[in-house]
């Protein structure tokens, strides 16, 4: 039989597309879902062969879920997800089948802070492993018209006034070609080359401490199903070394898949990440040294400290891990990143279309930066904050067991000192709330940038902690306010009238002038009147409370949910001039 001559991969013209994003995390992956739903060409590559296959990020928090909503993916999510109720007993404790030291009610289910989560949103917040949510977000993305290529390595890029050409090497063929776009979205993760190729400034350092992350599978509800909880957090020795402030074990599902972190020295370098040490390790931190357990995986990682001063270079976007690197505490990580997404998707998509300037797309940094930083800032903090729960026990320098068992049965004796032990331990524990129960970090977030019209009125600032507390407002740069409204027998939250990619112009009785405006407009805006007889009512009263502005007054709420421009009365012979150069402003024509 003769045999064929070798094939040989012509050189083919460059791929064309509108965007081009690195990377099928949860940033790309949001990107990616956004800019199909919005009808955005683009292609996704990644180096990979696969999606995510290790828990990795689990946290999602309110206003994530609220970003899925509006993307049409929160029911799968939440059909995933492990629900709120059981992630709140946040335990400290000598090991899992140990003594346990105290508890933190957490992830907004104290009674104080669920009524505010339900005050704040109509989502809820839940535990869904990065592994869990990269398919449903990738796969809804695919359906709506994403182009994703796996084991696709970006190399590099170079860009014009026109666009940007990157170079992809296909890891399956072994060939190289060019993908033209006119812009470039880097969601890489914290190794990123595409901010590195693009220069983006960083902040910070990395290798702070070194940390062991081990994924396995026991069955641990005989010790976790009476308190369940996302995270427990073991205090024994060794656990002050490297890792992120304590010994943890993280349930990945109730109760049978869990995943460790460890620290070490990592001036030491990573240890030998044999079966038998990380099977040593579940044994130490559960607390039971007959425990049948399977080890899935275990990787080393450092704790990093670093933000990028700016998020853009050109038509280069970075989003993710790629702008903002630190600890997984708090649960920021994947909230920040699909969120990074969102703000960009709706600003892509209006560039593209011709509706905005460029320059609109400076906005990206301006808001969006600060946010990475406050986040890095917060994580790395929340670290340090685990320091008093050491110290109440006898401090944090290394412990033999005898010695941290002698501190901890130290504050069970009838004793001043002892009692003050018990005290400081409490007030420890009780501080901890700063990470495991930060509803303001997660809400608070206040736009500044020339996508926002500011109003003229003086900030009143915040009446309580603005990292624990969130405080709705409807200033411009503030996330539209939610209130419970009605629409013929539809009841539906005040947020589900903004966002799928345009624009929402919200007023009340006396707002006609408002309306007509809107539609007088270059741009989408929808509509939405509240008040009696209206398209929409407001039946318990809360949007009146919580709107801040007179009925004839009017909201202009960005795709993303965000309050660009705010007037406090119906305007009659003025509103279509004020809104129109709102718009100019907000779309960078002015």
């Amino acid at each position: 039989m003769s045999r064929l001559p070798p094939q040989e991969h012509p050189v083919s013209t460059a791929v064309e597309t509108d965007v081009l994003i690195v990377g099928s995390g949860p940033a790309g992956a949001a990107a990616a879902l956004a800019l199909s739903t919005y009808g955005v060409p683009h292609i996704v590559v990644t180096r990979y062969a696969h999606l995510a296959d290790t828990p990795r990020a689990h946290i999602t928090n309110q206003r994530t879920m609220e970003v899925l909503r509006d993307l049409g993916v929160e029911q799968e999510v939440v059909a995933r997800a492990t629900p709120q109720h059981l992630m709140g007993n946040t335990t400290f404790c000598t090991s899992l089948a140990g003594e346990e030291l105290g508890r933190v009610r957490s992830w907004g289910t104290d009674p104080l802070a669920r009524a505010g989560h339900e005050l704040a949103g109509p989502t809820r917040m839940c535990d869904l492993p990065q592994h869990l949510m990269e398919p449903i977000l990738v796969n809804a993305a695919v359906a709506r018209g994403t182009r994703l290529r796996y084991e696709t390595e970006y190399l590099s890029h170079t860009q014009d006034a026109d666009g940007v050409t990157a170079t992809v090497h296909d890891r399956l063929r072994g060939d190289t070609y060019e993908i033209r776009a006119r812009y470039l979205i880097g969601a890489d993760g914290g190794r990123s080359k595409v901010a590195e190729v693009a220069g983006l400034p960083m902040r910070g350092r990395t290798g702070v401490a070194g940390s062991i992350n081990i994924v396995f599978e026991a069955d641990l509800s005989r010790y976790t199903a009476h308190r369940p909880s996302t995270l427990y957090w073991v205090l024994t020795p060794g656990a002050t070394v490297g890792g992120i402030g304590a010994g943890l074990v993280r349930c990945v599902r109730p109760w049978n898949e869990w995943l460790i972190v460890w620290g070490y020295d990592v001036t030491a370098g990573a240890p030998d990440l044999t079966t038998e040490y990380a099977e040593s390790v579940v044994r130490k931190l559960v607390g039971d040294d007959d425990l049948a357990v399977t080890i899935t995986s275990s990787s080393a990682w450092t704790v990093n400290e670093m933000y990028a001063e700016t998020y853009a270079d050109g038509r280069v976007f970075c989003a993710g891990d790629a702008v903002h690197r630190h600890p997984p505490s708090n649960g920021l990580g994947s909230n920040t990143s699909i969120q990074d997404a969102y703000n960009l998707a709706w600003k892509l998509k209006l560039v593209l279309d011709g509706t905005a300037h460029p320059r609109l797309l400076d906005t990206y940094t301006a808001e969006r930066a600060p946010v990475g930083r406050q986040v890095v800032t917060r994580a790395n903090r929340s670290i340090r904050e685990t320091a008093p729960v050491f110290e109440a026990l006898g401090g944090l320098a290394p412990q033999t067991p005898a010695q941290l068992r002698a501190d901890i049965d130290a504050r069970k004796d009838a004793t001043d000192a002892a009692e003050r032990q018990r005290a400081a331990l409490r007030e420890a524990i009780a501080a901890k709330v700063y990470e495991f129960d930060a509803h303001g970090v997660d809400l608070n977030q206040r736009y500044t940038s020339a996508a926002i019209v500011p109003d003229g009125t003086p900030d009143p600032g915040f009446a309580r902690d603005p990292e624990l507390y969130h405080q709705p407002s409807s200033r411009p740069g503030a996330r539209l306010p939610h209130a419970w409204i009605t629409s013929g027998s539809r009841t539906l939250s005040t947020l589900d009238t903004v966002g799928r990619g345009r624009f929402t112009l919200l007023t009340g009785i006396g707002g006609d002038a408002w309306v007509r405006a809107a539609g007088k407009q270059d741009v989408e805006i929808a509509t939405v009147v509240i008040g009696p007889g209206q398209p929409y009512e407001d039946p318990y009263g809360d949007w009146a409370r919580l709107r801040e502005i007179p009925d004839a007054g009017a909201l202009l709420v960005r795709p993303d949910g965000y309050v660009a421009f705010r007037h406090p009365d119906g305007a009659p012979t003025t509103a279509g001039d004020l809104l129109a150069d709102a718009l100019r402003r907000i779309l960078g024509h002015a």
